[in-house]
């Protein structure tokens, strides 16, 4: 077997094959043979075919399941003689497949970037560090109460923070437009649910009120057909109510399935919770630091072949078409590479430093997971009855791990804050 390389790009590979003419010859004539004790042709005898017969029906057949099957297994043997590492699923086409004649094919693929693992020496890491105090608690539990708040008609003018139902009919230029009405929709006053301004004209109507109002979309509004332009809004009220909170007692914590211990207990577990919640997202920033840094120190060329697989895979997430326009596809590119990126990255300090995800780990991620749930072992077995969502907890232990050997490197840094400080800058990173 002869076999040459050549470069076609910067991780582009062409490799071309050739297989002696006596190799593939023997196996098309054995399989020949083969096929005169096995074939039935009219005017012969089973087992009494000719071989000439045979030959001048089955050659071209048998000659091209033989050339898949060389091949098949002389591609790996072709890859591990040049030391190449492909990435990705080859395009094949056999060049050359004649009788006398070597089989010639040729293999082309992109091939795994020599990826150097930075030094992190310099790496400077800030780690959140905060605590959940009894003020953050205590207004935890008055997010609580406003979801529990319960709603009471009442006879008059409607203020900031009341309800009211209403049906709308709006037009643009004396036109309907899509969505331009609904009935009996409740809308909370100072809520923001609608566009700015509509909520505010409300402030003082009463049940059974009609009232007309005047208000522009914003020009980024998601629909090209009213954005920028100014609606009148035909309203009717049907009612006003306002809110009634529950008040904060053993009763109110029962409602969330807190037994002994009443108020007391719930502030314990919601303290639980918060530090489950601030822990999580301490980790999930240094994670970030340390796959930014990774990406910013090591400049890595990335297969072209796996970075189509990247954004196909995101596509479909998205529920687009996979084989959408390049146009569409751009959109993609830059999340894609990243996520390639990363993952050469990680594999590479995985392999490097014999890392491995820690069965134990996994378990107890599962099982802090499972406790926003009612029945939390159900929830358990559900993990390990489905691999997919199995590996997807183990690819995020594996991520912890990369990158907790990473930060083992780095200077760290600790940074005081606030609970709510992080949670809002979870919020707006997500």
């Amino acid at each position: 077997m002869q076999v040459s390389v050549e470069t076609t790009s910067g991780l582009g590979r062409r490799m071309t094959v050739q297989i002696p003419a006596e190799q593939i010859d023997q196996q098309v004539d054995s399989k020949l043979q083969q096929l005169t004790r096995s074939v039935r042709l009219d005017g012969f005898r089973p087992g009494k075919v000719p071989l000439g017969v045979v030959k001048k029906r089955y050659e071209s057949q048998v000659r091209e399941e033989t050339a898949a099957e060389l091949i098949a297994s002389t591609y790996e043997q072709a890859l591990q003689q040049e030391n190449l590492k492909p990435a990705g699923e080859p395009s094949i086409e056999q060049t050359r497949n004649r009788s006398g004649e070597e089989l010639e094919y040729v293999a082309i693929f992109d091939v795994y970037p020599e990826i150097v693992i930075p030094d992190l020496g310099d790496l400077k890491l800030e780690r959140p560090v905060a605590e959940v105090s009894d003020t953050e608690i205590d207004a935890m539990l008055e997010k609580l109460r406003s979801q529990r708040v319960t709603w009471t008609r009442v006879d008059r003018a409607a203020a900031n923070g009341d309800r009211v139902e209403i049906d709308f009919e709006g037009s643009i230029d004396g036109q309907p437009f899509n969505g331009n009405a609904a009935q009996n929709v409740p809308l909370e006053l100072g809520s923001g649910s609608m566009i700015p301004g509509f909520e505010e004209q409300l402030a003082g109507v009463s049940a059974g009120d009609h009232k007309t109002i005047e208000v522009t979309f914003p020009d980024d509004y998601g629909s090209a057909e009213v954005a920028g332009k100014t609606a009148k809004f035909d309203i009717t009220v049907h009612s006003v109510s306002e809110p009634a909170m529950p008040e904060l007692d053993d009763e109110f914590a029962r409602a969330f399935g807190v037994g002994d211990g009443g108020l007391d207990a719930l502030r314990e577990e919601v303290r639980k919770n918060m530090r489950r919640e601030l822990d999580a997202v301490i980790k999930k920033s240094i994670k970030s630091q340390v796959f930014d840094a990774l990406l910013e120190k090591a400049d890595l060329d990335v297969p072209a072949s796996l970075l189509d697989s990247e954004i196909e895979a995101l596509i479909k997430k998205d529920g687009a078409t996979a084989d959408a326009g390049s146009d569409d596809r751009s959109r993609y590119e830059e999340e894609a590479r990243r996520r390639v990126s990363l993952g050469l990255l990680i594999s590479e300090i995985i392999q490097r430093n014999q890392l491995a995800v820690n069965p134990d780990r996994v378990r107890e991620t599962i099982e802090e997971m499972a406790q926003s749930y009612e029945n939390p072992e159900e929830v358990v077995q559900w993990y390990y009855s489905n691999q997919e969502m199995l590996s997807g907890v183990q690819t995020l232990i594996m991520e912890e791990t990369v990158a907790e050997w990473v930060t083992e490197q780095a200077q760290v840094e600790d940074k005081a804050t606030t609970f709510e400080e992080l949670m809002q800058s979870a919020s707006g990173a997500a």
